[in-house]
């Protein structure tokens, strides 16, 4: 009999209670931190169901966990191949091809998000994600500007509708708008940053370390929290101090012109001009618009 019970309950155990076994041990892998084992699972569940939409799209998200990027746009393609009005595939595909630099299949992503749902800050926002990668401020603004209309509380759409407005030279309203998203959220690391940088350009270099300090004290992971602070330092005098935040900035992301920029900022400063045409002179080639570098570049050549 108890043979009889057993054989009865497994042959209950279907292709869709296994593939579903397979997704929940995937899923609690995620919440240990395990992506690489997450995935394991997730093959598993696809393996036994290759239209099995939810089973591809955890995968994607378990491979951005550990920046495979290729592996998790192609995981959210066979997702939307077989769900093609999947709408957080595309806004998760769009992101994954920001990050991988795809910037124009990201805009398509966008453009049928916006098709999908136009009523959803998430169309907006990638769409403005998108145009400011390809330097079209005045409509990435207009998208942000969208999206924050849509959802007025959300802290993340305020500070990319003033960094915008930061990068068409509108900082008195950025400010506005950085006041509001404090008040949304104070906890917002990005709104500091950003803040400090407007007042670096005023000349207030005081106020820009107080502001980019509460930045790192949220999140202190950021290379260009220090990068900025290390400016801010040596603007107030305190070379070493601020050369120290630099290199560490550049320990954390070693590809940062602006700290490379910064490096440059240095060297002028301690009036070492061979040191800083060094770091200034590929910069100014490679960089031509980047704030400081012709400034500083005709400090090195006055030494």
């Amino acid at each position: 009999m108890v043979m009889i019970a057993f054989l009865g309950i497994y042959s209950c155990d279907t292709v869709e209670d296994k593939k579903g076994r397979f997704l929940l041990k995937g899923n609690e892998k995620i919440e240990e931190n395990d992506p690489k084992s997450a995935i394991s699972f997730y093959e598993e569940a696809i393996k036994l169901d290759s239209n099995y939409v939810d089973a591809y799209f955890n995968k994607a998200m378990a491979h951005l966990k550990i920046n495979q990027l290729d592996l998790a746009i192609h995981a959210l393609d066979d997702a939307l191949k077989i769900d093609p009005s999947n709408f957080e595939g595309y806004f998760q595909r769009g992101l994954a091809y920001l990050d991988n630099g795809e910037f124009y299949k990201a805009r398509e992503d966008a453009e049928k998000l916006i098709s999908l749902d136009d009523q959803s800050w998430k169309s907006f926002f990638l769409s403005g994600l998108v145009e400011e990668k390809l330097n079209n401020y005045p409509k990435a603004l207009a998208s942000f500007e969208k999206a924050v209309s849509l959802d007025p509380t959300n802290s993340d759409l305020l500070v990319n509708q003033a960094t915008l407005l930061y990068y068409e030279n509108k900082s008195a309203e950025a400010m506005e708008i950085l006041d509001q998203a404090e008040l949304v959220n104070p906890m917002e690391p990005n709104l500091h940053n950003l803040r400090s940088m407007i007042y670096f350009d005023e000349g207030d270099y005081e106020n820009a370390l107080n502001a980019v300090d509460k930045a790192i004290v949220i999140n202190n992971s950021q290379a260009y929290y220090y990068n900025n602070k290390g400016l801010y330092l040596m603007y107030l005098g305190k070379l070493e101090e601020g050369l120290e935040l630099v290199n560490q900035s550049l320990k954390m992301d070693s590809n940062n012109p602006f700290a490379l920029r910064n490096k440059g900022i240095y060297y002028v400063m301690k009036g070492d001009k061979v040191t800083a045409m060094q770091f200034l002179a590929e910069l100014s080639q490679n960089y031509p618009d980047m704030d400081l570098v012709a400034e500083y570049i005709q400090k090195a050549q006055a030494l």
